[in-house]
C-alpha cells in the first residue's frame, strides 16, 4: 500500500497534466515556449510505463523502429524546464473542490490549473469471447510488443476488426509478422469515413492485390474459444465463419472520460469532455481539456493530431492569457497504408450544396482521384488512392479557384496532362502544415526574414512538418524555391540522414572503400541521424551503391549477407518477385532469349513439378508464376544443376537484352544480333542500378528487337553497330537517342561499360536512364563528351570499375542454395517453417492456373484485413492517459 503525499502549490502556482500522449507532450512544448515553466510548476501523470511516443507511426515498429526512436521527448527537455513527470501514475480521483488530483501510486497533487489529456480508449464490440487468450487491441507499444509475441508462439492466422486508419496499420502488421490475415468490415467498404465507395474499390483492388483478404460489409458476432481459453476463430454477421488463431479489434476509439465524468464535468452525449473555444470545461474555468477526450465548441470529437495540437497551443495561450480559440480543424490526411497512398482533404465526400465532381480512375494500377468543385469553381475537397503526390498543393489550394482546370489535377503525368501545378502556384495565404497552420508566407518569411537556409532550420523556426510530415514534400519546394530565388544554394541532400546527394555519397563509397551502411551513416550522415537506423529513402539507395562497386570496394556482392539484407527492397528479400496472390515468381536468365531444347525440357519438368504458370515474356524469357517461398530453393536448386541462373526480375539491376535472330537465319540481317546479346547480358548481369536496365539488340534497321525503347539499344549496320541511350517504355516511354555508330564489337562494348558506369555514378536514387539523360546539365551532348571524348578523364576509371564488376559476378541463386543459413530465411511463417502459407491457392485456366482471386471478392480467402464498425471515429493518433 502506498502512502498518501499531499503536495501543496507553494509559492508558484501549479499546472497539472494528465496524460502524457502526444497532445500532451506538445502543451508542455507549448508552455516551454511562452515562459509558463520558468513561473508555473508543471506536474505531470503519465499512466504508460514510458514518456510520450509518436503514435502516428507506431506500426513502424514492426519494420525495426526502436520504441527509443519513437520516443517524443528528452530527460534534457524535462529537466531543462523543471518538469516533474511521474511514469506510470495514471491519475484516479479529481477533487475539483479541494483542486487536487490523486494518482494511483498514492501521490496527491494541489492544483491552480488542470489540463485533461487523457485521449481515448480502443472500441471493443461487446461479442461473446472478446476477453479469450489471443484478444488484443492496437493502440500502445505494449499492445504491440504482445502481439509481437503471440504472433511468434501461437497465432498463423490473424483477423483484424476494423477496416479504417489503424484498422488497415494493424493488418500490415500481422502480414509483416507472416500471419495470414484477414480485416472484418462492417461498413460497405474499407475506410469509410475518409474516402467514398471509388476511392473504397480502388484501395480494395490494390490491398487484395497483395494477397491479403477483405470482409466488407459484415461484422463480428461472436470470438470463438477453444477449450484452453484460446482463440480458434470468429463468426460473422453474414453467417460465415473465420478461422483465425489471433482477432486484434481495431473498430475505432471513444473519448476516455470518466475522470471528468467522476468529478461531475460536463460531457456530450456521445462522450468527450466538453470545452468552450479556449478548451476550458464548461463550469470549471480552471479545467482544460484538450486532444481525443474534448468534446469541442463545434460538437466534434477530433481523433488526429492536427487538431490535438492546435487545442494544446490554444490552451497554452490561454493560461498565459494570450488571446487565442479553437473553433474547429483540418481533417485532411494523407497516409501510406499497407504501401498505399491514401490522402483526403476539405469536403472530400461533396456535402456542400450544389457541388460537382472530377474523377480520375484507373483500375489496373489502383488509381482513383476526386475533386470536389464549387460551382464558382473553387476547390472544396478531394479524395486520392494510390498517387498521393499532389496533396499538399490541393490541400493547400482549398477553398480557392484553382490556376488551371480541375481535370488538369487530377491527370497522371502522360495522360494529356500539363507540368503538375507545384508550390510555386500557391498564395502566401495558403496554410502548408495544417498541424501547426502554418502558411506558405511564414514558410517563405523563414528563409527570406530570418535566413533560414534548410529544411531542418525551417522546420524549427517554423514548427511546419514537424507534425504528421504530410506536408514536408511541399514544404522542401518552397524552401528551395526560395532559396534558389534568393541566391542561396539549395541542400541536395539524399534524404534527412545524409546531406550528400546520392552521387557524392557514391564517390565517398568508393573512395574510402566502405562496406557498411551503418559506417557510412554514422561517419557522414546529418549530425542528428548518426548513430540512428536510417530511413526508407537511403537504406535501399545506399545498398545498391555498395552492391554496384563490392567488388571494387572489398564488400561482400551477396544482397543477403549481413547488413546488406536489412536494407534491401522488398522483393530482394526472397530473390523473387512477390505476385498478387501471396505466390512469387521465378525468373531464369536466357541471355539473348537463346535456350537448348535440354534447358527448354527442364523448365518444363519443373514447372509440371511444381505445378507453376509459364509464359513466354516480352523480354524472351520464360517466366514461372506461383511458387511458394519454402519452394523457391527447391525449384532453383534443380534450375542451377541445369546451368540456369537468376534472372533478377526481382531487383534494380540489368533485367534482360533482348533480340532478334540477326543474320544467322534472317535475310535482312546485316549482324549477329543474338551472339552480341548474349555477350552484352552475360557481361552485364547482376550489375546493381539506380533502376532497373533493359537493352536489347537488332540485326538490322527494321528494328524487330526494339532496342530504341531501351537504356541501352543497339542496332546493326553494315559497318558496325549504332548505340542508342536513354530510351524507356512502359507509361511515359521516350525514344532512345543515337550516342555513336558503326562501332567495332570493342568500341560498342567499351562504350557500353562507361555509358553504364557513368550513370550508375551519376543518376539518382530510383531514376531511369531516360530521366537522368533529361536531368544531368548537358543532356546528351554531355553525355557524349565525357563518355566518347573523355572530357573529365575518368574513362579510364569507368572501365576499371565494369571490369571489376565483370571478374567479381557471382549468381545469387547459386550461392543461396549452397548455404544453410541463407537457405533458413526461405519459410513461409518463422513460428512454423514446415507450414505451407495458405494464401497461395490457384483454380484452373486455359490448361494452366492463375491465382484464387475470387475467393478475395468472396471474403473467403485466409488472407484477409479486418474490418470496422459502424460507428467508428476517425483515428490517426492518441494522446491517451498514460
Amino acid at each position: 500500500m502506498s502512502t498518501t503525499a499531499l503536495v501543496g502549490t507553494g509559492p508558484r502556482p501549479t499546472i497539472v497534466l494528465v496524460g502524457h500522449g502526444m497532445v500532451g507532450q506538445r502543451f508542455l512544448v507549448a508552455l516551454a515556449e511562452r515562459g509558463l515553466t520558468a513561473t508555473h510548476r508543471v506536474v505531470v501523470l503519465c499512466e504508460e510505463p514510458r514518456p510520450a511516443y509518436d503514435r502516428v507511426r507506431l506500426t513502424s515498429y514492426f519494420s525495426g523502429t526502436t520504441p527509443e526512436e519513437l520516443s517524443m521527448t528528452d530527460r534534457e527537455f524535462i529537466e531543462t524546464h523543471g518538469i516533474e513527470l511521474h511514469i506510470g501514475a495514471p491519475a484516479e480521483t479529481i477533487d475539483r473542490n479541494a483542486r487536487t488530483v490523486t494518482a494511483r501510486s498514492g501521490l496527491t497533487v494541489t492544483y491552480d490549473t488542470l489540463v485533461l489529456a487523457t485521449g481515448s480508449y480502443p472500441f471493443v464490440p461487446p461479442v461473446p469471447g472478446k476477453d479469450a487468450t489471443g484478444c488484443f487491441v492496437y493502440r500502445t507499444i505494449e499492445d504491440l510488443l504482445a502481439i509481437e509475441e503471440y504472433a511468434k508462439t501461437r497465432a498463423a492466422t490473424g483477423a483484424v476488426v476494423g477496416g479504417g486508419l489503424l484498422g488497415l496499420e494493424a493488418a500490415g502488421a500481422l502480414k509483416g509478422l507472416g500471419l495470414a490475415t484477414h480485416i472484418v468490415e462492417f461498413a460497405p467498404r474499407l475506410m469509410p469515413v475518409q474516402v467514398d465507395e471509388g476511392g473504397g474499390a480502388a484501395l480494395l483492388r490494390t490491398i487484395e492485390d497483395m494477397g491479403l483478404t477483405v470482409h466488407t460489409g459484415t461484422g463480428t458476432q461472436e470470438i470463438v474459444v477453444g477449450g484452453d481459453g484460446a482463440v480458434t476463430g470468429m463468426k460473422l454477421s453474414d453467417g460465415s465463419e473465420l478461422a483465425t488463431d489471433m482477432v486484434v479489434f481495431s473498430a475505432g476509439v471513444r473519448p476516455r472520460d470518466q475522470l471528468a465524468r467522476a468529478c461531475g464535468l460536463a460531457v456530450g452525449e456521445r462522450g468527450g469532455v466538453t470545452v468552450d473555444e479556449q478548451c476550458r470545461t464548461v463550469g470549471d474555468p480552471r479545467v482544460f481539456a484538450i486532444g481525443e477526450c474534448a468534446l469541442a465548441s463545434d460538437g466534434r470529437v477530433y481523433g488526429l493530431v492536427a487538431p490535438g495540437y492546435e487545442m494544446a497551443e490554444t490552451a497554452a495561450a490561454t493560461i498565459a492569457a494570450d488571446e487565442a480559440a479553437f473553433t474547429g480543424a483540418d481533417l485532411s490526411t494523407k497516409l501510406k497504408l499497407l504501401g498505399v497512398d491514401v490522402a483526403s482533404f476539405g469536403d472530400a465526400h461533396g456535402t456542400t450544396a450544389d457541388c460537382l465532381d472530377v474523377v480520375y480512375a484507373d483500375s489496373r494500377s489502383g488509381m482513383y482521384k476526386k475533386l470536389v468543385i464549387g460551382r464558382g469553381g473553387e476547390l472544396l475537397g478531394g479524395i486520392l488512392v494510390g498517387d498521393a503526390e499532389a496533396y499538399g498543393t490541393l490541400r493547400a489550394l482549398t477553398g480557392s479557384v484553382p490556376p488551371v482546370a480541375p481535370e488538369q489535377l487530377v491527370l497522371p503525368a502522360g495522360a494529356g496532362a500539363p507540368a503538375q501545378l507545384g508550390p510555386s502556384a500557391l498564395p502566401d495565404e495558403a496554410v502548408i502544415c495544417s498541424c501547426h497552420n502554418v502558411t506558405k508566407g511564414t514558410i517563405r518569411g523563414a528563409v527570406a526574414e530570418h535566413g533560414r537556409t534548410t529544411v531542418p532550420e525551417v522546420k524549427k523556426c517554423t514548427k511546419a512538418g514537424t507534425g504528421c510530415g504530410s506536408c514536408v514534400k511541399v514544404l522542401t519546394q518552397l524552401v528551395n524555391d526560395e532559396l534558389e530565388a534568393s541566391g542561396v544554394e539549395v541542400d541536395k541532400g539524399l534524404c534527412g540522414c545524409f546531406a550528400q546527394t546520392r552521387e557524392e555519397l557514391y564517390e565517398i563509397v568508393l573512395a574510402l572503400r566502405i562496406t557498411s551502411y551503418r559506417r557510412l551513416l554514422d561517419r557522414f550522415g546529418r549530425e542528428g541521424a548518426r548513430g540512428g537506423e536510417g530511413c526508407e529513402t537511403c537504406k535501399p539507395a545506399i545498398a545498391s551503391v555498395i552492391a554496384s562497386l563490392a567488388p571494387t570496394i572489398g564488400a561482400d556482392g551477396y544482397v543477403l549477407e549481413g547488413e546488406q539484407a536489412a536494407l534491401q527492397d522488398t522483393n530482394d528479400h526472397f530473390l523473387a518477385n512477390l505476385q498478387k496472390n501471396g505466390s512469387y515468381s521465378v525468373v531464369p536468365r536466357i541471355p539473348g532469349g537463346e535456350i537448348a531444347p535440354e534447358k527448354l525440357i527442364v523448365i518444363g519438368e519443373i514447372a509440371r513439378d511444381f505445378g507453376l504458370y509459364t509464359k513466354i515474356t516480352g523480354g524472351q524469357r520464360i517466366d514461372m508464376f506461383g511458387a511458394r517461398v519454402e519452394q523457391l530453393p527447391l525449384i532453383w536448386a534443380r534450375l542451377v544443376d541445369a546451368g540456369f541462373e537468376s534472372g533478377h526480375a526481382y531487383g534494380k539491376a540489368l533485367r534482360t537484352v533482348k533480340s532478334c535472330v540477326g543474320h544467322t537465319w534472317c535475310r535482312y540481317g546485316v549482324q549477329d544480333s543474338v551472339r552480341m546479346a548474349i555477350d552484352l547480358e552475360l557481361r552485364y548481369r547482376g550489375l546493381r542500378s539506380p533502376h532497373k536496365l533493359k537493352s536489347a539488340v537488332s540485326g538490322c534497321a527494321r528494328e524487330c528487337a526494339e532496342a530504341q525503347s531501351k537504356d541501352f539499344g543497339v542496332i546493326a549496320t553494315v559497318g558496325g553497330w549504332n548505340l542508342y541511350v536513354g530510351g524507356n517504355g512502359g507509361a511515359t516511354p521516350r525514344h532512345a537517342d543515337l550516342l555513336a555508330k558503326d562501332l567495332s564489337d570493342a568500341e560498342l562494348v567499351r562504350l557500353i561499360d562507361r555509358f553504364l558506369m557513368f550513370y550508375i555514378r551519376t543518376a539518382d536514387r530510383l531514376e531511369r536512364t531516360s530521366v537522368w539523360l533529361e536531368r544531368i546539365p548537358g543532356g546528351l551532348d554531355h553525355v557524349r563528351d565525357v563518355i566518347v571524348h573523355d572530357s573529365l578523364g575518368i574513362c579510364e576509371e569507368l572501365e576499371s570499375l565494369m571490369a571489376a564488376h565483370v571478374a567479381g559476378y557471382r549468381d545469387e541463386w547459386a550461392e543461396t542454395i549452397a548455404d544453410p543459413e541463407k537457405l533458413a530465411r526461405f519459410v513461409s511463417f518463422v513460428n512454423a517453417p514446415d507450414t505451407p502459407d495458405p494464401v497461395v491457392g490457384f483454380i484452373p485456366e486455359r490448361d494452366q492456373i492463375k491465382p484464387d482471386l475470387p475467393l478475395l471478392t468472396l471474403g473467403t480467402h485466409p488472407r484477409a484485413l479486418g474490418s470496422a464498425q459502424a460507428g467508428e471515429t476517425p483515428f490517426l493518433e492518441g494522446s491517451a492517459q498514460r
